[in-house]
């Protein structure tokens, strides 16, 4: 075997015993509710973090107006609970009229 099979195979053993953790442990540890409140607010600000990168940066720039205008618009749609489809065509459709107004 070469080096690279056994890198993917070491991984797919760690891959696997990461997943058998959750249901294994899943009664005998107790995880302390301030833990459970941080790992929530993290997940919140990764995904924020993410989101914020994706509508603002295009090759190391600024993407424009346009893009953060229909990702803002994709989501007031979606606070206010709209179906899935008018979130994604709301946010299209601000990008692409801003795009069409020049200001790509």
């Amino acid at each position: 075997m070469n080096a690279a099979v056994v890198v993917i195979l070491a991984l797919a053993v760690g891959t696997y015993a990461f997943r058998l953790v959750g249901p294994v442990l899943h009664g005998r540890v107790e995880v302390p509710a301030r833990a459970q409140e941080l790992a929530s607010a993290g997940a919140v600000v990764l995904l924020v973090a993410l989101l914020a990168t994706g509508a603002l940066t295009d090759s190391g720039g600024f993407a424009g107006w346009a893009r953060p205008a229909g990702v803002l618009a994709g989501g007031v749609l979606a606070w206010r609970r709209a179906p899935f489809a008018v979130v994604v065509l709301g946010a299209a459709a601000t990008t692409a009229l801003l795009r069409v107004a020049g200001l790509g």
